[in-house]
């Protein structure tokens, strides 16, 4: 029997299993992350090894050098993610792994080791969306947490405001047209003179500063559900460039402020409605922009005002790790999807939409 068709055996098996193991792995950009993860929910193990110090030397993320890095560093966290959890390799039931959305080559790295451990354990390989793995971060934060709800996705890479129907039931209601929030947070940083990871040194100069600046910027795509950050990102460039080349001191921690609440408001501000239009109660925040403590804040608030539970990931789940990969294989594989082969290649961008 080939690997594939004994894989398919048992990935349909797991579906009555009473309890499923899944040794995740993660390698769509700067963080290489192992974890184990019990039905969905239960965490045995989630060991990330950031490269957050390497690539603050260059101001953001290089490719190869991430991908180079990531070789360096799967095996040893595979081996600790096991030994935290207190299993042997015999005890795991699939290998689940991100294979989109991300850096080709980083992807690659992640994805080739978990083909070999799936061929050399001869278990299922379970192939799961970064992005909806950001939703699943949620599952592991919230055990009480069921579908249906309404989720504003805020990461790196994307934006985007989501009916999460059911596990694997996803469509998409509106989502950036130009750059992600995240990408946004960090082109800012970087003209403020902040160093990588720019988002969370915003939100922390922020707080130190006035939303006093109006920059030059009109909200684009207000009657629809899309969101679009490239003109705010330009007009606050402008702002700075301007009062330099005047001579002036750029009071960064004013610019930070008001950068941030134009957008944490549009987020904010969108999010409500599609709550409102659903008669939705629940609202889930996803990606690691759901870490800045201000659209935390604003979003608390303003479900509170309308009567929606929010659920908001425990903060070492916003950022990339492995255990949001292996919650989201078990639903993946709970709904017959996701099971992959040796051929099994990276995609640097994915569908959202699924179901």
């Amino acid at each position: 029997m080939s690997y594939i068709d004994d894989a398919k055996r048992k990935f349909d098996a797991l579906k009555d299993k009473k309890d499923v193991i899944i040794l995740s792995i993660e390698s769509s950009c700067d963080e290489t992350a192992c974890a184990v993860v019990k039905n969905g929910r239960e965490v045995l193990s989630n060991v990330v090894a950031s490269q957050i110090e390497i690539h603050k030397l260059y101001g953001g993320v290089v490719p190869e050098v991430a991908s180079r890095n990531h070789i360096l560093a799967i095996s040893e966290c595979y081996e600790k993610a096991l030994k935290e959890a207190n299993i042997t390799q015999d005890s795991l039931d699939a290998i689940a792994v991100t294979y989109g959305a991300g850096l080709m080559g980083a992807l690659l790295v992640g994805i080739n080791f978990a083909k070999s451990v799936a061929y050399a354990l001869n278990v299922p390989l379970i192939a799961v969306s970064h992005v909806h793995g950001h939703i699943s971060a949620n599952y592991i934060s919230h055990q009480d947490l069921t579908p249906p709800f309404v989720c504003l996705m805020v990461s790196g890479g994307h934006t985007a405001l989501l009916n999460v129907e059911d596990y694997c039931k996803i469509k998409m209601i509106g989502s950036t047209v130009d750059d992600s929030v995240g990408e946004c947070f960090d082109k800012v940083a970087r003209v403020l003179g902040l160093s990588y990871p720019g988002g969370p040194n915003i939100d922390r100069l922020a707080k130190l500063g006035k939303n006093n600046i109006k920059f030059n910027y009109h909200l684009p795509l207000k009657d629809t559900f899309n969101f679009s950050f490239s003109g705010l990102k330009t007009a606050v460039i402008n702002y700075v460039h301007n009062i330099q080349q005047k001579g002036e001191e750029v009071c960064t921690e004013d610019v930070a402020c008001s950068f941030q609440e134009l957008v944490t408001d549009e987020l904010t501000e969108k999010a409500v409605k599609l709550l409102e239009e659903n008669n939705a109660k629940k609202l889930v925040v996803a990606g690691g922009v759901g870490a800045n403590s201000r659209l935390r804040e604003k979003l608390e608030l303003a479900c509170k005002k309308i009567g929606v539970d929010v659920y908001l990931p425990v903060l070492k789940y916003c950022t990339d790790n492995a255990a949001m990969i292996g919650s989201m294989a078990y639903y993946y594989m709970k709904n017959g999807i996701g099971l992959a082969d040796l051929t099994l290649t990276a995609k640097p961008n994915v569908d959202i939409t699924i179901g």
